[in-house]
């Protein structure tokens, strides 16, 4: 056997998973009413530790559907339904913690509430992972 025989295998499910990463922040960063990148651009620490969890919460259920799929389409249809259940249930544990989350970010630069979207996305993100097994 060759060593390198699933080397087109690993190819084609991380290029899914970067391109579900990068398909899910473009989403995540258009439906937040605040533009995340241009607070990081301009020091925001806030927006940036907000951000990173996003980006934590939505790679986990990723990681798992890669690697519980029996395919690269099974792993796209399951990562795909994987991010939006992880975008919706994100969206609504920040309106329900943090229903003024925009302005401590954007105009206080809260940290706290940074701080408690960051682990609501991952602890998501890590829900979501264990279901997406099942």
């Amino acid at each position: 056997m060759n060593i390198l025989s699933t080397l087109p295998a690993f190819i084609a499910h991380f290029a899914l998973a970067i391109l579900l990463i990068v398909g899910t922040l473009w989403a995540h960063i258009r439906l937040t009413p605040h533009d995340e990148l241009a607070l990081i651009r301009s020091g925001n620490a806030p927006a940036a530790v907000s951000l990173g969890g996003a980006v934590v919460g939505y790679a986990l259920p990723i990681a798992s559907v890669i690697t519980h799929s029996i395919s690269v389409l099974d792993a796209l249809v399951w990562g795909v339904i994987a991010v939006g259940a992880q975008q919706g249930a994100f969206l609504l544990c920040t309106k329900v913690l943090l229903p003024d989350w925009r302005a401590a970010m954007e105009q206080r630069g809260e940290m706290a509430g940074a701080v408690l979207k960051a682990a609501a996305a991952i602890a998501v993100g890590v829900l979501n992972a264990a279901c997406v097994t099942t």
